[in-house]
């Protein structure tokens, strides 16, 4: 009973960890840029001196679904999106350098300009730092201009370039920061093709439908491991009783 007992413990552990991961998807259903992230759930037989014949279940997060979301208008100047393919690159908490598709920028107290979550967003060589402006202009190629204090409405300055690179999406991988990396590289070349669209904001592509779809199926199969489960302890008591009578 104990074997039955295990398999049925190992499937509701799983279909938890399942639930977790779509959970986690249906939260940032309206985060700005978010990707989701697929979930499976595999058989694995056990392997001994006899035959296999028990499988437990194993739960993994195989890959992150890359599709681009839509984009929504905002009408800041400070918003950008990136329009096709590509990412915009940007500082991680450790130093590193990581990817974003889109960005609700802002300028600091010390002229650093960072993401909407506080992270600086990178230019030509490093971290991009803007002098005191009147207004910041981001052009289609990522070049960011400004417009000095005191200076005529028709003189602009260029200040740096945002660091826009495309990456082969097949080695992208997402960090448990929720932050785009590179397999095996610290940092990409920039990409002179790749193009932001001021004014937007990249949408989750999480589809809320298909989400809760996949949690009311993994709580059903969780029901029923727990079914499983109640059945084994039923199983395993009604043997400790005849095992009293003999």
């Amino acid at each position: 009973m104990d074997k039955m007992l295990y398999v049925a413990m190992t499937g509701a552990q799983n279909n938890t960890l399942g639930l977790r991961a779509h959970a986690n998807n249906l939260a940032n259903v309206s985060t700005s840029g978010f990707r989701r992230d697929f979930e499976q759930a595999r058989s694995m037989p056990l392997f001994g001196e006899t035959f296999p014949a028990r499988v437990y279940a194993m739960s993994e997060r195989p890959a992150t679904d890359f599709r681009a979301g839509t984009l929504q208008e905002t009408g800041r100047d400070l918003d950008v999106a990136i329009g096709g393919k590509g990412w915009i690159a940007v500082q991680a908490p450790d130093g590193s350098e990581a990817y974003v598709r889109t960005a609700s920028l802002n300028i600091d107290a010390l002229g650093v300009l960072r993401t909407g979550n506080g992270l600086p967003v990178m230019g030509n060589a490093g971290p991009i730092a803007v002098p005191p402006e009147q207004k910041v202009e981001i052009g289609q190629d990522g070049t960011i201009s400004i417009r000095a204090l005191g200076e005529n409405p028709n003189v602009l300055a260029e200040v740096d370039r945002i660091k826009l690179v495309n990456p082969d999406p097949k080695s992208l991988e997402k960090g448990t920061d929720g932050l785009i990396r590179v397999k095996g590289q610290p940092e990409v070349e920039a990409d002179a093709t790749v193009q932001v669209t001021s004014g937007f904001l990249e949408a989750s592509n999480v589809n809320a439908v298909e989400e809760m779809t996949a949690i009311l199926s993994l709580s059903r199969q969780f029901e029923l491991s727990v079914k499983m489960m109640r059945t084994a302890e039923d199983n395993s008591s009604a043997m400790a009783r005849v095992l009293q009578i003999s």
